[in-house]
């Protein structure tokens, strides 16, 4: 049974979530679940072998995900890594506690409105704000990771680390991903400038290493070790010095400082969960805006027999590419960090909200525009249309007493700010808040930068229980703002039209915010012509950043699972 385990600054109320969660009572704490079996999937075979041997270890889903993030942050740098952060979405089987710890980065204590402006006022452009030292937020993976250790792990932190720093040390073979993007970033970037990186993963004559080149990073070993010894040894000491002499560095220094660092502290907010069918769909709140926008997604879907209109159906696809677009509008208007400006996420997802907005989708055509919806109690701002990069990962682990970790990994842009200390990257991830602070009128856009805030993330850790609130699958991806699409696409495929995880993975994906509607290639040349005849503007036959990893649990207790092919990925059991 699901327990929703709510802070002070959880955005929903225990009473709205157990009045959409009728089963979300407690499971008594002398009735342990019973022991099953465990899976792991992730975008990285080294990384799903590290947190399988912990689980073979005696660890549970805590301890093999500590494992998992400190592999994956060394060998696809690209995606994730300790210098990040994350939203780590944790269910306890035998409590019922279900908790997310916001690992999301905070913006220096000198940042304001205008960190993205030029001298004249104009915003930045996109790249010339990544490779800044002003992208660069406080991590917060790892401090994440501690508090739900501190609260659920078994084995001791620093055996966490132990396959990282075997592998930073021994080396590991660089992956036909990771030579791909240092081949094709560097030319674009200054990935072969920048002193580190150049050294890391560049040859004497400045040729980018291939795929198979056994690479070692004895600093990022040197950094595992000192996590082991000491969980905030990114945030004080002289790794914590390091971060701050690369943020403080030309081009564009940043004004982050060792006291920045010294003072994060990451948040455990109670999850935003709703009812969908027989189901409830629990995910991160604000200022992650995967919790609310697939739920809006969903909710506005429901109305709609949506089995009876399956993927190889044109109504089908209307039907999510139509509340794809409605719920991105409404989450591009208002959605930012709550502790900051009001986020009406009730409102959003209230039932008669929901029913109005639904009623835009039963049509013959496209809806001539997506426009955000005005919830009740705020005044519609001017929406912003930040840019989400695709330097993310995702994994679930389901361990053998059925607790589940559902996480959502990244340091923003592919290699972050491209800034290295410690042997690892350094996040852009501030550049996720909206450049240009003001709306047309002036005003400020919800995503502002501030002092202290955290940038709005479309990172959508998922987990869903049945009618008696059992576990039923996990899912998530990377992808920037398409990750909300990516995601609740899954949740339709298996949801609704009764496909495995694996298949609701490879199924091409389609991704709806605004008016240019994104059709992955592999989709039916005869849907794609269907959806230009409804009406809608596409951009066909192009690739998608998904990284898709899924566990679900069948009826008899066994699992299966799903790894994204469009990246390097596979399920593993102990």
């Amino acid at each position: 049974m699901i327990r929703i385990l709510l802070s002070a600054t959880a955005l929903t109320t225990l009473a709205a979530l157990t009045a959409c969660s009728p089963q979300a009572a407690e499971t008594p704490a002398e009735t342990p679940a019973p022991a099953g079996p465990a899976m792991v999937s992730a975008a990285n075979p080294h990384a799903v072998e590290a947190g399988l041997q912990a689980l073979r270890n005696g660890g549970d889903a805590i301890d093999a995900a500590i494992a998992v993030q400190s592999v994956l942050g060394l060998v696809e740098p690209q995606s994730s890594g300790l210098g990040g952060g994350a939203f780590l979405l944790y269910f306890d089987a035998q409590t019922g506690d279900l908790t997310v710890y916001d690992g999301r980065e905070t913006a220096p204590a000198s940042a304001s409105p205008g960190l993205f402006l030029d001298a004249n006022g104009a915003p930045l452009g996109f790249f010339e704000a990544v490779f800044s030292g002003h992208s660069v937020g406080v991590p917060g993976a790892i401090p994440a990771l501690h508090a739900a250790h501190r609260d659920y792990g078994t084995l001791d932190w620093a055996e966490g680390f132990d396959a990282a720093t075997g592998l930073a040390s021994d080396g590991f073979e660089i992956s036909p991903r990771l030579a791909g993007f240092i081949a094709r970033v560097a030319p674009r970037t200054p990935l072969d400038e920048w002193e580190a990186p150049r050294n890391y993963f560049f040859d004497a004559e400045g040729d980018p290493l291939p795929a198979g080149h056994v690479l070692t990073n004895p600093a990022y070993a040197e950094t595992t070790r000192a996590l082991a010894a000491n969980p905030r040894a990114l945030h004080e000491g002289p790794i914590a010095e390091e971060i701050i002499a690369a943020v403080q560095a030309e081009p564009r220094p940043g004004g982050l400082t060792l006291a920045d660092l010294a003072d994060y502290e990451i948040t455990e907010r109670g999850p935003l969960c709703r009812p969908y069918r027989q189901y409830t769909v629990c995910s991160a709140p604000p200022p992650a805006s995967g919790g609310v926008t697939v739920n809006q997604i969903l909710g506005l879907l429901e109305r709609y027999d949506m089995a009876a209109t399956g993927p190889d159906t044109l109504e089908g696809w209307r039907r999510f590419i139509e509340a794809s677009r409605l719920a991105y509008a409404d989450r591009d208007a208002y959605v930012a960090d709550a502790d900051f400006v009001t986020v009406p996420v009730e409102g959003l997802l209230d039932a008669d909200y929901i029913a109005a907005r639904s009623a835009l989708i039963d049509r013959e055509t496209a809806l001539p525009a997506a426009q955000p919806g005005i919830p009740a109690g705020i005044d519609r701002p001017g929406a912003d249309a930040t840019p989400d990069s695709p330097g993310t990962s995702h994994f679930v682990v389901v361990d053998s007493d059925g607790d589940v970790v559902s996480m959502t990994t990244t340091v923003e842009s592919v290699f972050g700010s491209h800034r290295m200390a410690g042997g690892f990257f350094l996040n852009n991830q501030l550049t996720d808040f909206s450049r240009n602070p003001v709306n047309a009128e002036g005003a400020l856009v919800p995503n502002a930068p501030d002092s202290g805030k955290r940038p709005r993330s479309s990172m959508s850790p998922t987990i869903v229980f049945d009618e008696n609130g059992e576990f039923v699958l996990a899912t998530g991806s990377p992808g920037g703002s398409s990750i909300i699409a990516y995601t609740a696409k899954t949740l339709v495929a298996m949801l609704d039209w009764g496909l495995t995880p694996q298949d609701a993975i490879e199924l091409p994906n389609i991704v709806a915010r605004g008016n240019v509607v994104r059709i992955e290639e592999g989709m039916d040349i005869s849907l794609i012509a269907g959806l230009q005849q409804l009406g809608f503007e596409l951009d066909a036959n192009r690739g998608e950043n998904s990284g898709i990893h899924i566990v679900r649990r069948l009826e008899d207790g066994s699992l299966i699972g799903g790894a994204d092919p469009r990246r390097e990925g596979i399920v593993g059991t102990p």
